[in-house]
Order: structure tokens, then sequence, then C-alpha cells
């Protein structure tokens, strides 16, 4: 998708998603792995759009992160094993195996065998998480939208050429 092809929201929030993947991968061993809020009881910050968590509208811990982890599977062409979603999701090992439990216990992500390695398991979206996604996703374009509002027709072009520019350009 290019800036010029596509809706301005739509190519800002993909560049966007771009840049946070790589800034994770950045930091994958270093001291602020999670972001200062990540860990926290709540798993995110008030305000900042990651509420989708069940019936009751709560956060709950690690939000941020499975989110990360239903859109990699999301964009993956298969389903991945926990080190692949590891690695796409920029965490170790451990912190991605307690992510898919997660997603497991909530329904959003399911274990199935490896076809081609009896002793490993791949990790694939179910139809609750591609719901989820879609919800998270509608509500980030929303908050977008509404922040462009403040923008012109030209100036929201040149947003979304310049973000996809430097997510192209940006080294991890």
């Amino acid at each position: 998708m290019t800036a010029d092809s596509a809706d301005p929201v739509d190519v800002i929030a993909s560049a966007l998603s771009r840049l946070r993947g790589s800034r994770r991968r950045a930091h994958e061993h270093g001291p602020h792995e999670h972001g200062p809020h990540e860990g926290s009881r709540h798993g995110s910050r008030p305000g900042d759009g990651r509420r989708a968590w069940g019936a009751d509208g709560g956060m709950r811990h690690g939000a941020p992160a499975v989110i990360r982890m239903v859109e990699a599977l999301a964009s993956a062409s298969v389903p991945l094993s926990v080190s692949g979603l590891a690695e796409a999701i920029g965490v170790d090992q451990p912190r991605a195996s307690r992510l898919v439990q997660q997603g497991v216990d909530r329904g959003w992500v399911r274990r199935e065998a490896d076809p081609d390695d009896a002793r490993r398991t791949r990790i694939a979206l179910t139809d609750d998480g591609s719901r989820l996604l879609r919800g998270v996703r509608g509500r980030r374009r929303e908050a977008l939208g509404r922040a462009l509002e403040a923008f012109t027709d030209e100036e929201s072009a040149e947003l979304a050429r310049l973000l996809t520019k430097l997510a192209d350009n940006w080294e991890a």
C-alpha cells in the first residue's frame, strides 16, 4: 500500500504499527522491554485505546502484548511456533509462551500440532481472536481519524507519505 493509492488513515495506521513493532524488536532484551505500564496491574495507560478486554470492559495484565500477538498471527500466512511468534512480536520465548496461554484462556488463539514436527505446536488465531482484532483495529482507525480532523487532506496525505518512508527505512 502506498500513501498515494490508499486512504491516509489506513496508510498512517499501517506505518505506525510497523514502527511500533520495530521499536519492540530493538528493545527485545533491554530493561524496558514491555514499556512502563504494560507489566502493571491494568496493562495499559488510561485513555490509550487499549480497552478491548471482555464483556466487563476491564483491562487485563499484558493486554497490549496480547494484541500484538493476535496481530502477528493475523498477518502470518501460516500458524506460528511459539519461537516464531516471539520473534514476530519482539519478546523472548518464555514471555511468548505466557502470552499464548493468555490468548488460549480467552479463546483468541489455539494450539495445534505441527504437521512437520510432532514435538512442536503451532499457534493459530481463532474466530474470536479475529473478531477481537477487527474491533481493536476499528477503534484505532476511529481514534486516528479523529486526530486527523485537524489536518487538511494534503497534510494527511503528506503525513502518510512521511510515516511510510520512516517505517520503510527504520532499522531496529
